[in-house]
């Protein structure tokens, strides 16, 4: 049986700026235009938090029944390594998923937005098919598109709307940023699981790229939150301290640029999403004052 740590360590924690981060964006955004809520902002971190993690396992129990999990180099799996059975990991996904549900549901009363709840339902449908069900969207190159879209614009766009009910460009652009740190992630972690993935039939869009090209996409999708910084400078200069960021970057980029492969490239996750969280900070501050 798992221990409590090994439960932890099977959510994953470092994806969890991907869920931090285009909440503070988005918060950030609406006190700028006088539009912040603790209560919503509070709520929506949650929701988030509970998708990630509900997202984690449910990735965990769905490679882990697949076999896709029985020799993947980076982080503990519960299923793939048999410490929990796959009927325990997909109920906490799902309790993750209810979680993020009842929260969403709340943030929907509270605010009028019905709209949000198409918007959550998608979320949580597109969490469970990343790489649940018969045709899995994560095992036909699609994943990186489907966190662009989720863990960016949904995300840092629906944070600002439901507390300032508008969305601007400079959120749009916010947005944009955050999506591509998200999506630069991803793309990481398939970089490290080329080989394993090959294997077994996964064809993420790493495998389908080969291992030069992802190195090179990673180093443009990198790039992105950085060329948004400048535009978003020109509007507000004070979002300039997304380049903050900047030091944190550029060690996980040189690991994949010199052509780190397998347990060397654990570290870029960890940088990646720290990066992201920095320059959403850093953000945060120059469009909440801005």
């Amino acid at each position: 049986m798992a221990s409590l740590a090994q439960w932890i360590e099977g959510a994953r924690p470092r994806t969890l700026p991907n869920a931090i981060a285009p909440v503070l964006v988005g918060s950030g955004a609406a006190y700028g235009v006088g539009g912040f809520s603790w209560l919503l902002s509070g709520l929506l971190l949650m929701m988030s938090l509970s998708l990630i993690v509900g997202v984690n396992y449910a990735n965990d129990y769905s490679d882990g029944i697949r076999g896709t999990d029985e020799a993947r180099v980076g982080p503990l799996r519960l299923v793939g390594s048999g410490l929990a059975k796959p009927k325990s990991v997909l109920i906490a996904a799902w309790v993750c998923f209810g979680l993020a549900a009842v929260i969403g549901l709340g943030v929907v009363v509270l605010t009028k937005q019905w709209i949000m709840l198409a918007i959550g339902a998608a979320s949580i449908i597109a969490a469970w098919f990343y790489t649940g069900g018969k045709r899995p969207y994560g095992y036909a190159g699609f994943g990186e598109l489907a966190v662009f879209v989720f863990f960016g614009l949904v995300a840092v766009l629906g944070t600002l709307y439901v507390q300032a009910d508008m969305v601007s460009g400079v959120s749009i652009g916010a947005a944009v940023a955050v999506g591509a740190f998200s999506s630069a992630v991803l793309i990481a972690n398939n970089l490290r699981d080329i080989p394993t993935d090959t294997e077994t039939g996964k064809r993420t869009l790493a495998v389908r790229l080969g291992d030069r090209d992802t190195r090179s996409l990673y180093t443009a999708v990198l790039a992105v939150p950085f060329l948004m910084t400048v535009l978003l400078g020109m509007r507000q200069p004070l979002t300039l301290l997304g380049f903050l960021a900047l030091p944190v970057a550029l060690p996980a980029l040189s690991k994949v640029l010199r052509g780190g492969t397998g347990l060397a490239l654990i570290p870029v996750l960890r940088d990646t999403g720290m990066a992201m969280l920095v320059w959403a900070i850093g953000t945060t501050i120059g469009l909440a004052l801005g």
